[in-house]
């Protein structure tokens, strides 16, 4: 059973910087798409970031030059540094990941299979 469980989310004000950790149990296969997304009420959820298993990344728009996604293999931990925060960046940001079946793209609007519960991040301009 794949487990996702996020942490590091609170309240930062605009400038400061956040680390999110996703810890994974379960999810252990060779060609995968890891990623992050974020919501906020009455808005769609947006794909923010993306890494695949040959260590390539891709990144909203909105987030390209601040945000960082990364992983540690050996603690089975999904990573996203964000830096410069703007009160756009409030929403509750959801850890995921998915096999990467072969001729398919990971970026990170793409669709996942396995989600986690949430961490909220409020920024305060």
């Amino acid at each position: 059973q794949v487990q996702l469980v996020e942490s590091g989310g609170g309240s930062v004000q605009a400038g400061g910087s956040l680390t999110l950790s996703c810890a994974t149990t379960g999810f252990t296969y060779a060609t995968y798409c890891l990623g992050w997304f974020r919501q906020t009420p009455g808005k769609e959820r947006e794909g923010v970031a993306a890494l695949d298993s040959e260590g390539q990344t891709t990144y909203a728009d909105a987030v390209k030059g601040r945000f960082t996604i990364s992983q540690d293999s050996v603690k089975n931990t999904i990573y996203l540094r964000m830096n410069s925060l703007k009160p756009e960046d409030t929403a509750m940001y959801y850890c995921v990941a998915g096999l990467l079946w072969t001729g398919t793209i990971c970026e990170e609007g793409r669709n996942f299979a396995f989600w986690g519960q949430g961490t909220q991040v409020t920024v305060s301009s």
